[in-house]
Parts: C-alpha cells; sequence; structure tokens
C-alpha cells in the first residue's frame, strides 16, 4: 500500500471571526483540524458538513448562506489509511452556542501567524481564506 496514494475525502467548514480560522482538536490528535470529515454514504456536501459541525460543536449551520470557497489538497496527517486529503471548504453562518464535543477536545480560533497549529489540509485551508481576503492581516 505504500506506493499507491490514498485520499481522504471530506467536507470542512471555513468559520472566520474576526478575522481569525475556527480549528478543533480531535481527542489524540496533536495538530488542529477544521470542523467537518467525512461524508456518510449517499450524504451531499451540505448534509455531511451540517451533521458534523453539529456533532463536534453543537451548531446549526444555516444551507442558505452556504458557500463553497474552494476544494484544497494535501498531505494526510495522522491517517495511516491515507496519504492525501481532499478537502471540500465551505462558508456558512452558525446558530446555537459552540461548545466542543462528541470526538472534538478544543475549539479555537487561530491566525496567519499561528499556522504551524494546523494540520497540512487545515494550513491549505487558512491559505484560501486569505486568497478570498477573509482573514485578518499577519
Amino acid at each position: 500500500m505504500s506506493d499507491s496514494i490514498a485520499e481522504l475525502d471530506v467536507v470542512a467548514w471555513v468559520r472566520i471571526v474576526d478575522g481569525r480560522l475556527l480549528a478543533v482538536r480531535s481527542r489524540g490528535r496533536d495538530l488542529l483540524y477544521l470542523p467537518g470529515g467525512k461524508r456518510e454514504p449517499g450524504e451531499s456536501d451540505w448534509s455531511a458538513l451540517a451533521r458534523e459541525v453539529r456533532e463536534e460543536l453543537g451548531l446549526e449551520l444555516e444551507r442558505a448562506s452556504l458557500r463553497e470557497l474552494g476544494v484544497v489538497r494535501a498531505p494526510a496527517h495522522d491517517q495511516p489509511a491515507f496519504s492525501r486529503v481532499r478537502m471540500a471548504c465551505f462558508t456558512a453562518d452558525g446558530r446555537g452556542a459552540m461548545a466542543a464535543s462528541g470526538e472534538v477536545d478544543e475549539f479555537r480560533f487561530v491566525g496567519p501567524d499561528e499556522r504551524g497549529l494546523l494540520a497540512p489540509a487545515a494550513r491549505a485551508a487558512l491559505d484560501l481564506a486569505a486568497e478570498h481576503g477573509l482573514l485578518a492581516r499577519a
């Protein structure tokens, strides 16, 4: 399997507050990821994203505000069965009180100067958000 390039296909919520990117730390992980994850069989991007954000942060996303930012590809981090990640990135408004839940131990907002805290795909999403003018200037 070392010669194959297995790609993990996921969706992610890009949430920017005060020019900083929301990131989460899953239980047992060393780096931060974006809220989101894998689709269940037959699940649309929207359904997967809304479900994952609800499970991880207790927020309800507002479908009418959903906007695709783009797709990033990066080396997989801490995913032994996969060598690369394909992450479809979306913005959307969320309702509710944010709280780490499920497999998420913490959430935090990071700026461009803290990119070293992020897994490679999350770094690529940070760059994508910057390209769209969504981040604070470092």
